[in-house]
Formats: structure tokens, C-alpha cells, sequence
């Protein structure tokens, strides 16, 4: 193709709405996505900064900096993949695959820790659990005289276990819908030539759920790597490190280049793990159990196993769900830390200043610090969910429209995807480095509402964009081409046509965008100040100065808000949940 023609195809293109559209999305993907990283990397190797490099890799700190926050993050996304994926798996099949009472409730409350902020569970575990061994107050077993062993109290058996508790949702949800596609005609048929319940398993119902396990095992490991804010409050203690907890530390004492260099290393090894997902599952063959066909679940009868298996899987959510929040909201109401023999008091929630008590801290609902904080966060989940649904309205109608050149189809994919590799305290530093000094006539971003939202809209653009292009892909392109030959220009199809008929699945994804706002820390830890305060950070300084009461019910406000949120989603969607779905014919 010769330059000329380029041109003119350039020319006639920028004549053309929906060009102009993609072009548009394009650059704010660029601001968003690409100028952060870009000014992650472009900091580390200015003047001055480029040592940070060598202290990191090839230093006496290099051990201590990164092989041994690194050792220990692999250790705990293997043992979170690991364990996620055997009670996720195991709850899946209880739910989808058998008779046993109650399963319905079951699927219910096993998609809820997901749902939680994931420092609600650590928090509960160290209500729980603290001992004596970093000082301040102790859990509830100390205090009922058990002696607690250090390791159950700190480290990474209780950083991994209560990683698994958070993230075993995902786990389940992935493997259940797999397992509600297996026909249950398939597997009769399978059992009348002979075949074994076992062999069975194993040729039809494995192949079709192999996928789902991989992916939630690898999306498990990915998060149990990058989480921040349970291995700070459970292995900062005793000084555990992964590296998130490292780099946050750096860049909060004020060694940012090393702070920002260990900030690569995480987004590296997260898209390493994503890039394995991606092969490993994209590569697999089909099965296909879905068709015109009407199919039937076929419980499974388990007789004598029916109730050890019941009652373990109920042993399952009461520890994951139904504990930590009976935890958390006693603990907010002990007099003492840990000690429910001083009897309850609702200070911590509605009372006012009192030196005696927490140095003089109101009541969390008499607190003009965290009324703000409340306001603030559901403001920015508001605002996040706008942004990041208007963006991921307009580049899923760009990609799934297909009147657009490929590269800008793919380009708008593959940025579109980015975020999701970036862990969030990786790019709330990478937006730090971008816009936390002034550029041109912009000032300095930091510490500003601004930052905050464009960050939250970068970080939840991978929802936004998959909701966005799976309620437009339900949308004939008849019903748009009707409303151009009526004279309908772009703007008023995307305005009266589009919007209303994806307003459902807009905004199913705008809550889950508005709830993983709500309840992260990781991204916002480093972006919001004392003059700028969210919920979950304040949670998180309560916890680290051993205001225990407090923390525990910022949680609690936090967990009602998100939980809430996906409820009411839920009820307003008015879909089944997928393990309750039934095949039928068309």
C-alpha cells in the first residue's frame, strides 16, 4: 500500500462517525492505560533512578528487596490456586451435580466472600486468632485462655487461608457453570452401555469443567500473588513480605524508584500468568453439551454420604461467609478487643468522643472522618461506574460492530484487556508516577478526587468492556440499521437505541465495577489521603494502630454496601443463578 493511499483512506475514514468514535476511545485508552505504565517505566530509568534497577536484581538488599517477597508471593498464589480450586470444585459439584437439601442457599452464600473485601476475612481471622506475640490486644481464643501458636497467628498459614476463603468464590462460580452445561442425558447414556460412575466422570463431565478449573485456579494464583492488603495486616507483623507489601513500603517511606521497579516486576509476573491462562484454556479442545436439544440435570443420589457430604460443605460457608460476619459485628461491639466477658457497647458505632476509650475516636456513624469516607467511596463508585460504562459502551459497540479497520479493533481489545494484568497497588503507583507531578498546564493529581476516579475507570475498564460487548452482541444490527434509514445519526442511536436495549446488562457490570471500587484497597492504598478518605483505607489504618473495634465495623459498613450493591444487581437482573438454569427446547 502506497503512502498516498494510505492518506486517502485516512481522509475518507476521518469522514466517518463511527472511525471518529474508535479514534476517540483509542486515545482515552492511551491517557488511561498506556501513558501510566509508560511513566512507570520512563521514571525508573531517568537520571538518579536508574540504580534502583541494580539494588533490586543485583545488590546485597536484592534478597530482601525481591527474591524473598517474590519466594513468598509464588507461595501463596500456588497454595491460594491450590486450595481454591478443591473447595471451589468440591462446593460446585455439591451444588450443581447432587440432591442434597438446601444447595440452592448453598450456591448462594458461596458466592458471597467473593463479594467481601478480601481484608473483612482477614480482619475476622485476626479477631479471631492474634496472640501476644507483636503486642497490643489479643483475639478471642487468647483471651478464652488458649494459647495460640505464633504460626497460626501470623505468617503465611493464616495470610493463605484466608486468601482461599476470599477466593474460593471464584473458583466456584467458574466450575459450577461449567458443570450446569453437562447434559445429564449424556452421562445416562454413558452408565446404560456399562460404563462406570467413575469412567464416567472422568470421559464426559471432566473435559467439559477442565477449562473452568484451569481458569479459576490460574486466575486464583493471580490474585493470591498481587493481594496486598492480607499479607500486610497478617505477615507485616512478623515481617512476611510479598511483593506488594514491599513495594508498597518502599514508595510509602519514600525509596519510590525501587518502589516503582518492583511495581514492573508484579505487572510482569501477573501478565505472565494471565498470558498462561489465555494459552492454556484458548487452546483446549471443544465440548459441546448445549443444544438445540433439550437437556436435564440428573442429581446425583449420594445415600449414606448424603449427610457427611452435607455437612461439610455447610462446615465450608459457615467458616467462609457466616463466622466472619457474625465475627466482625461482635467484635464491633466488644467493650475490650478480643474480650466479650466486658460485656458489648454500641460506642464504637454511635458514640462520642471519649479519651478513655480508642484516644478519644468517635463512633463510626458519629464520625465526621468516616461519614466523609462513606461519601466518598460510594461517590467514587458511582462515578467510577458512569465513567467506566459510558467508555465500555462505546468500545464494545466499536469492536462489535465491525464496520472498523481490524487494527483498531484489535488495538481496542487488547487495551481494553491491559488493566486486568496490572495488579491495583502496581497501578495506583504506575498513576502516581504518571500524574503526581504537574504536566504542561495540568497540575499535580495527587491526592485530588480526580485521581482517584480516572484510576478506579482505568482499573475496571476489563468489566465495563465484557458487560459492555455481551449485552451489545444480544443487539441485531436490523434493528440499528432501521434507525439509520430513518435518519438516525450516530449519536442518536447510541442515545435512543443502544443504551436502552443494553440497559440491563449496563448495569449488572456497572455494579460490579461500583462494587469492586467499594471494597478495594489495593488500588486506592496509595492514591487517597488524609484530605481525600476512603472507607477501606481507613479500615486499614484502624487496623494497623490496633484500633480493632473500629476497623471491624468500617468493614461491617463496607461489606453491607458491597453486598447490597450485588443483591439488589441480582434481584433487578432476575436471572437464575447458572447452576439453577435449565436447558429447554427452542
Amino acid at each position: 500500500m502506497t503512502f498516498t493511499t494510505m492518506a486517502v483512506r485516512l481522509r475518507v475514514a476521518a469522514h466517518q462517525p463511527a472511525v471518529v468514535l474508535g479514534l476517540g476511545t483509542l486515545l482515552v485508552l492511551a491517557v488511561l492505560v498506556v501513558a501510566p505504565i509508560v511513566g512507570l517505566v520512563n521514571s525508573t530509568l531517568t537520571a538518579g533512578n536508574r540504580e534502583a534497577w541494580s539494588d533490586v536484581f543485583a545488590s546485597r538488599l536484592s534478597e530482601n528487596l525481591l527474591w524473598d517477597p517474590l519466594g513468598n508471593s509464588i507461595l501463596m498464589g500456588v497454595t491460594t490456586a491450590v486450595l481454591s480450586t478443591v473447595i471451589g470444585g468440591f462446593l460446585a459439584w455439591v451444588v450443581v451435580m447432587t440432591r442434597i437439601r438446601g444447595r440452592a442457599v448453598l450456591g448462594v452464600l458461596a458466592t458471597i466472600p467473593f463479594a467481601l473485601p478480601s481484608f473483612a476475612l482477614a480482619l475476622a481471622w485476626e479477631s479471631v486468632f492474634r496472640n501476644d506475640l507483636v503486642g497490643g490486644s489479643t483475639g478471642i481464643l487468647w483471651n478464652l485462655g488458649f494459647q495460640v501458636p505464633d504460626w497460626l497467628a501470623w505468617g503465611p498459614v493464616p495470610v493463605a487461608l484466608t486468601l482461599t476463603a476470599h477466593y474460593f468464590s471464584l473458583s466456584f462460580m467458574l466450575i459450577a457453570a461449567a458443570l450446569a452445561s453437562v447434559n445429564g442425558d449424556l452421562m445416562e447414556a454413558a452408565e446404560m452401555t456399562g460404563a462406570s460412575k467413575l469412567r464416567v466422570a472422568q470421559d464426559i463431565a471432566l473435559p467439559v469443567v477442565a477449562p473452568a478449573l484451569v481458569s479459576g485456579a490460574l486466575l486464583a494464583f493471580a490474585e493470591g500473588v498481587s493481594n496486598f492488603v492480607t499479607p500486610a495486616l497478617l505477615g507485616l507483623p512478623v515481617r512476611f513480605h510479598t511483593l506488594s507489601t514491599r513495594l508498597y513500603g518502599s514508595i510509602t517511606t519514600g525509596d519510590t524508584p525501587r518502589g516503582y521497579v518492583l511495581s514492573i516486576v508484579l505487572i510482569v509476573v501477573a501478565a505472565m500468568i494471565m498470558y498462561t491462562s489465555t494459552r492454556v484454556t484458548g487452546g483446549r479442545r471443544s465440548f459441546a453439551t448445549i443444544t438445540g436439544k433439550g437437556g436435564r440435570q440428573r442429581g446425583i443420589a449420594l445415600g449414606a454420604w448424603g449427610w457427611p457430604v452435607g455437612a461439610l460443605s455447610w462446615l465450608v460457608v459457615a467458616c467462609t461467609t457466616i463466622l466472619p460476619g457474625i465475627v466482625l459485628v461482635l467484635s464491633s461491639l466488644a467493650r475490650r478487643t478480643g474480650d466479650f466477658t466486658a460485656g458489648l457497647t454500641l460506642h464504637y458505632w454511635i458514640g462520642g468522643s471519649d479519651p478513655s476509650i480508642a484516644q478519644g475516636q468517635r463512633g463510626v456513624l458519629n464520625n465526621p472522618q468516616i461519614l466523609q469516607a462513606t461519601a466518598n467511596t460510594v461517590l467514587l463508585g458511582v462515578c467510577v461506574a458512569l465513567g467506566a460504562g459510558l467508555l465500555g459502551l462505546l468500545i464494545s459497540y466499536v469492536v462489535t460492530r465491525r464496520r472498523h479497520p481490524r487494527w483498531m479493533i484489535g488495538s481496542l481489545n487488547v487495551l481494553s484487556f491491559v488493566p486486568f494484568l496490572i495488579p491495583g497497588i502496581a497501578l495506583g503507583a504506575a498513576f502516581i508516577a504518571q500524574f503526581g507531578a504537574p504536566i504542561g498546564p495540568i497540575p499535580s493529581l495527587y491526592g485530588t478526587f480526580t485521581i482517584l476516579v480516572i484510576a478506579g475507570i482505568a482499573a475496571t475498564i476489563p468489566f465495563a468492556v465484557r458487560s459492555g460487548t455481551a449485552a451489545m452482541s444480544q443487539v441485531s444490527t436490523d434493528i440499528e440499521e432501521s434507525a439509520v434509514m430513518a435518519g438516525a445519526g450516530m449519536v442518536r442511536r447510541l442515545r435512543s437505541v443502544i443504551a436502552p436495549l443494553t440497559a440491563r446488562g449496563l448495569f449488572t457490570g456497572g455494579v460490579l465495577v461500583f462494587v469492586q471500587m467499594v471494597r478495594d484497597l489495593s488500588l486506592v492504598v496509595l492514591l487517597a489521603t488524609p484530605a481525600m478518605p476512603v472507607l477501606a483505607v481507613l479500615t486499614y489504618q484502624y487496623s494497623s494502630e490496633n484500633f480493632t473495634q473500629l476497623a471491624n465495623a468500617v468493614t461491617v459498613i463496607i461489606a453491607v454496601i458491597s453486598v447490597g450493591a450485588t443483591l439488589a444487581a441480582r434481584r433487578f437482573e432476575g436471572a437464575a443463578q447458572p447452576w439453577a438454569q435449565k436447558t429447554t427446547a427452542p
